[in-house]
């Protein structure tokens, strides 16, 4: 019997252990997850023998002790405009109080040193609004993949002498007992008093099966859909060396749908990632120097919210994935001019192109994958960057297709993120209310602060 169980050791996994280690020490908790420990996350893609996703049992990116967020570039975004709805839980100040103590714990295992960005009195927003784009405000922390990944070491070698890890253990069913809960793996069962569940994006299928179990009422509805962009970091350093990541919303005149950019890696590099099998693009970047890269990549995407009676709007993202991955065997890459053009890359356009892809995908035809007015959208927003980044649109610029962001159905839960079970919490991305490493990691600590108090 444990006093907490955790199922899902990403960020909001993460924090809310550390959190109910420091705050109540004589707890008993346990922690699950279906990936690895930190250090046998190793993804087999080297660029030399492996090229693309080879369909890993578990994907090392994705799963694991820091969750997907473990080989991200570290990005916390300190503000309530992006990055989910926590804020309308527990309240704003609340929200970013906690978001910077995440940020101070961060600081103390590791990332110290790293650089605060914020959109706080730049003239980059005038620039934005005067091209009918909308630049967000927001502190930005960058630690890089380097760092972030000291940053987990270090906070993993201080809680796993308090608390018990199981790694390479989905669980395959929750229950609710008189006790409290009973969470189960194939090989065995566990019992606790109290559960948080923090199963981030990848996890959507699964938190949508124990909510239907448990009839734990869901609502909304949306996927995000598009592309990254891959072009000389050059084009975009006015940008990146002042805010480094930088927010940026454009409503498409045609079909007044919002485009925006997301998760930019300034000397970054492109890879893939594998959600349920299913193989689309992402980015990272480092904070090192020497681990740079000449390109910067982000993401455009398209927002698709779904009204009745169609409720899988994840199964309609994954069709759209499954296509690409029907057409290249995997991730697509497309020079623009192509796409403008009506016509499939190939390898030597790319080759005698501008820009160096760090991503080895298959050129293609992206038209063939999204839908058209998802793909008009992105390309009036390449249009609209141009403006402020003159050589965005240029006919070299790279397009990986495609990018989904799955979003879990926002799962009912009261102010304490508890679900209609006292004692359930359902916490991070896989809550369906954070949308982001700061958010998820903030809802770990204000849920362990709350077991911590009522215990």
């Amino acid at each position: 019997m444990y006093d907490v169980i955790i199922i899902g050791a990403g960020p909001g996994g993460i924090f809310s252990a550390y959190e109910l280690m420091k705050k109540k020490q004589e707890l008993k908790i346990a922690v699950f997850d279906a990936g690895h420990s930190l250090e046998e996350r190793k993804c087999p893609i080297d660029g030399d023998r492996v090229k693309s996703c080879i369909g890993c049992k578990t994907c090392a990116i994705m799963n694991g002790f820091g969750g997907a967020g473990a080989f991200s570039d570290g990005k916390y975004n300190i503000t309530n405009d992006f990055g989910g709805t926590l804020y309308e839980y527990i309240g704003r100040e609340r929200a970013i109080e906690l978001m910077k103590y995440v940020d101070s714990i961060n600081m103390s295992h590791g990332g110290e040193g790293t650089k605060m960005y914020s959109t706080a009195g730049t003239s980059l927003k005038k620039l934005c609004l005067q091209n009918k784009l909308k630049l967000l405000d927001a502190s930005v922390r960058h630690l890089g993949t380097d760092v972030n990944y000291v940053v987990l070491g270090n906070l993993f070698r201080e809680m796993k002498g308090h608390m018990d890890f199981y790694f390479d253990s989905p669980v395959t069913k929750v229950e609710v007992t008189d006790q409290g809960y009973r969470v189960s793996t194939k090989q065995e069962s566990y019992d606790c008093k109290k559960c948080i569940i923090s199963v981030g994006r990848s996890g959507s299928k699964w938190m949508e099966a124990v909510c239907s179990e448990l009839s734990i009422p869901t609502k909304s509805n949306r996927v995000d859909i598009g592309v990254r962009v891959e072009l000389p970091a050059i084009i975009f350093s006015h940008l990146t060396d002042e805010l480094y990541e930088s927010k940026i919303v454009y409503r498409t005149e045609r079909f007044e749908d919002n485009v925006r950019t997301f998760c930019m890696n300034p000397y970054g590099i492109v890879v893939n990632e594998n959600t349920n099998g299913i193989v689309t693009v992402n980015g990272h970047s480092y904070d090192s120097p020497d681990l740079r890269t000449e390109n910067t990549n982000f993401a455009l995407l398209v927002a698709k919210h779904f009204s009745e009676p169609f409720k899988d709007s994840n199964g309609y993202g994954e069709s759209i994935a499954r296509l690409s991955n029907m057409l290249g065997g995997g991730v697509i890459v497309q020079r623009f001019g192509d796409l403008v053009r009506g016509r499939r890359s190939n390898g030597k356009r790319i080759a005698e192109g501008l820009v160096t892809p760090t991503l080895a995908a298959t050129p293609g035809d992206l038209s063939l994958v999204l839908p058209k007015r998802i793909l008009d959208g992105i390309i009036e927003m390449i249009y609209a960057l141009d403006k402020i980044a003159p050589g965005t649109a240029n006919d070299d610029t790279l397009l990986y297709g495609v990018e989904v962001k799955f979003y879990n159905m926002e799962v009912e839960i009261d102010e304490h993120l508890q679900s209609k079970y006292p004692g359930l919490y359902i916490i991070g991305d896989g809550s369906g209310v954070t949308h982001s490493l700061s958010h998820a990691s903030a809802s770990g600590v204000y849920v362990a602060r709350h077991i911590a108090e009522t215990c």
